[in-house]
């Protein structure tokens, strides 16, 4: 279930993308200002702002310094279109985005392990830790390592709604589990690194 606020913001989003058609914008056109949204919307400028990252997350605006926030040309990225209008139907989103994560790491988990060369895995190894976001770079080194160019666009959409969705909640990195998982990674054992991502998605 949504909560109230959840159902509000969804409900925003839905408005927005509805004055977007009945305005008749299209790719490179200038979307109405946050105020305005606001104005026309009746509802808080955070609300509005919020609504709008979401939107920016997905690559269907983008917002341009000093200039405003513009539509953007994704005719031929259709996924991006689809999770788009998935995101915002409501209620089952935030585990149904869970789940579709931790399914497409699994498959590339099994894809990647046989995969990953010495230069792979010691550049993880090495970066790992001094990076601002271990787990963004973790299952990015790893769905990179697939060489498969649509995983990767898909992870990457969603990994960035799943933080966004779940931005509020308090992340704790479990660090014994990711290095268990490149260790596995290292000894080219499926159960094993599969086992690691298991504990660490607990």
């Amino acid at each position: 279930m949504t909560s109230p606020n959840s159902k509000v913001y969804i409900e925003i989003v839905k408005q927005i993308r509805s004055i977007i058609q009945d305005d008749g914008l299209s790719a490179g056109d200038k979307i109405p200002s946050e105020r305005e949204l606001s104005e026309r919307l009746n509802v808080g400028r955070s609300s509005v702002r919020e609504a709008l990252r979401s939107l920016e997350l997905l690559g269907l605006i983008e917002t341009r310094r000093g200039e405003g926030t513009f539509l953007k040309d994704f005719g031929d990225h259709q996924l991006i279109h689809l999770l788009g209008t998935f995101i915002i139907q409501g209620d089952k989103t935030k585990g149904d985005l869970l789940e579709t994560k931790h399914t497409l790491e699994k498959s590339c988990i099994e894809i990647a392990c046989p995969m990953m060369n010495e230069e792979m895995l010691t550049e993880l190894e090495e970066k790992l830790w001094d990076t601002e976001d271990p787990e963004e770079f973790l299952f990015k080194s790893i769905v990179e390592a697939t060489d498969n160019r649509l995983l990767l666009r898909i992870w990457v959409v969603i990994y960035e709604y799943v933080k966004f969705v779940y931005e509020e909640q308090t992340h704790v990195i479990n660090k014994e589990g990711f290095e268990e998982l490149v260790a596995g990674l290292r000894e080219k054992d499926v159960a094993r690194a599969l086992s690691a991502y298991e504990k660490i998605t607990l």
